[in-house]
């Protein structure tokens, strides 16, 4: 039995980690348990051949002086330590369809998003000013957003349509697609994605781009750190496995370990599901219950991670999003054994020796869960690392050199510079990150059940609350932000050093 605490945080991705930091700042006695080796959620990394490859985050924005991650970042006490580069401000991200050699770019500042796309779209030119306005417009509209403490968003910019949105802006099919380009950053569903959505993910890229050159893991290490530093005391490879109640309200939670960690409070950073199956459903109304049980995940990923030879390909500073077809952005998830993949992302890090030739590379495509059904009762992760069969292997290699083939018709010399390669599915999410299907953002934001989708940092056990991407906005930008308003939520409302 360990001595109590004030709050004990379960998980340690990026909204365990900024909750514990916030309390501990404010004078609480925190500690974070953590079921896994690695601290941080979906900014691990791992190794390969001595290349770095990012599991879940690829490149980061807003990190120029005044905006989003800059103030939240520098207010955790991590920014000046950041290992960043910028990513080219013509064009961070490239929207591709099919075998066209057209690249449409997204550049950072809104100006200059605008004058990038212009010779492409000559006539659109009040079209994209008036995206770029009301992407502002949006993002003004929620406080935290902005650092601001004060004030609260309207409830109807949640049930705001992007598609709808995005059809009255324009007629021009080509300049949808273009402007919807890069939904995997949010695995949107187009007849029920809202506005917001979009327009929070990609705001932040289009202000400042930005990749890592030691990994999103650094975030992790260098918010260990200050946690530390505030006497927040941190236990890996202790997964809770259930709670102690005692006058209706969480007493203790039990780990892997045969461990009880006693609280006044407590904060679960883990997929929601799995959180109430823990706490047990006799513990909330079943309206509740049913709720949260019908939230839809989104799509999984099929990711492949490749080991380049030296001085053989160069190295992009920027992402390619590819669609096989224009006029089909949004049907990526309805791929066929013939069609897959019907989109890809292509993201690299930046070589270790800083020179113009790359030495990594990562592909990411949806993947459904359907697919990988007959191993759905394996698990595989560092603690435990027994496989998931040579079947499992080969079904990958056919994945992998599927989506290699597609990828050739863009980067034809690819072909002759690949050492290894490397591949993870979405069980590979799942049993490292808890959703129950492996997807790689949580859960569906969806305009037509916008009350049935939005969880409250509280729950009905008076001392249990929830953070992370299963219940708020994903990325680094959203998950930050759910972080700080689950802190409000134990504090009161105020946070001191933020908003002031």
């Amino acid at each position: 039995m360990r001595s109590k605490y004030d709050t004990i945080i379960i998980g340690s991705g990026l909204g365990g980690l900024m909750t514990a930091l916030i309390l501990a700042k404010e004078g609480k006695k925190v500690a974070v348990l953590e079921q896994n080796k690695q601290f941080g959620g979906n900014l691990q990394t791992f190794l390969r051949q001595g290349i770095l490859f990012d599991t879940g985050v690829h490149y980061v924005g807003s990190l120029d002086k005044g905006q989003t991650l800059y103030n939240y970042f520098s207010y955790a006490g991590i920014l000046p330590y950041l290992d960043l580069e910028r990513m080219p401000q013509e064009g961070f991200d490239y929207i591709c369809f099919g075998q066209e050699e057209i690249a449409y770019p997204h550049a950072q500042g809104y100006t200059s998003f605008v004058r990038a796309l212009l010779p492409y779209f000559p006539k659109e030119h009040e079209a994209l000013e008036q995206y770029i306005t009301k992407i502002k417009e949006v993002c003004d509209a929620f406080p935290l957003y902005r650092f601001r403490l004060e004030g609260s968003y309207n409830q109807s910019w949640l049930e705001q349509s992007l598609t709808e949105y995005i059809k009255s802006l324009t007629a021009n099919e080509r300049l949808q697609a273009v402007l919807l380009g890069s939904n995997f950053l949010y695995g949107g569903v187009g007849e029920y994605t809202p506005l917001y959505v979009h327009a929070l993910s990609v705001n932040s890229y289009i202000e400042s781009a930005w990749r890592f050159r030691q990994g999103g893991s650094q975030i992790t290490s260098l918010l260990l750190r200050e946690l530390r530093a505030l006497g927040v005391e941190l236990f890996a490879e202790n997964k809770a496995l259930a709670f102690e109640y005692r006058e209706g309200k969480i007493y203790s939670v039990i780990t892997s370990q045969q461990q009880k960690y006693i609280a006044t409070d407590f904060v679960s950073d883990i997929d929601i599901k799995q959180l109430l199956s823990i706490a047990g459903r006799t513990h909330f109304r079943p309206a509740y219950y049913k709720r949260i049980d019908a939230l839809t995940p989104v799509a999984g990923v099929f990711s492949l991670h490749l080991v380049l030879k030296k001085q053989s390909f160069p190295y992009l500073p920027y992402n390619i999003y590819w669609h096989r077809d224009s006029s089909q952005v949004w049907q990526a998830t309805h791929y066929t054994t013939d069609t897959f993949p019907t989109t890809y992302m292509l993201s690299m890090n930046p070589p270790k020796d800083g020179g113009t030739y790359a030495d990594n590379m990562t592909i990411l495509t949806y993947m459904n869960a359907q697919e990988l059904s007959q191993w759905e009762s394996t698990i595989h992760t560092l603690t435990a690392p027994q496989g998931r069969g040579v079947d499992y292997e080969a079904f990958k290699a056919r994945k992998a050199q599927q989506l290699l083939e597609v990828v050739y018709q863009r980067f034809p010399k690819l072909k002759g510079c690949i050492v290894a390669q490397y591949t993870a599915t979405p069980l590979t999410y799942r049993d490292y990150i808890g959703n129950p299907t492996g997807a790689i953002y949580g859960y569906e934001k969806n305009i037509l059940r916008t009350r049935q989708n939005h969880i409250m940092p509280q729950t009905h056990i008076p001392n249990l609350y929830v953070t992370g991407q299963s219940v708020n906005m994903h990325g680094l930008v959203g998950v930050t932000i759910g972080a700080v308003l689950t802190s409000m939520a134990l504090l009161g409302g105020k946070i001191k050093g933020i908003g002031e």
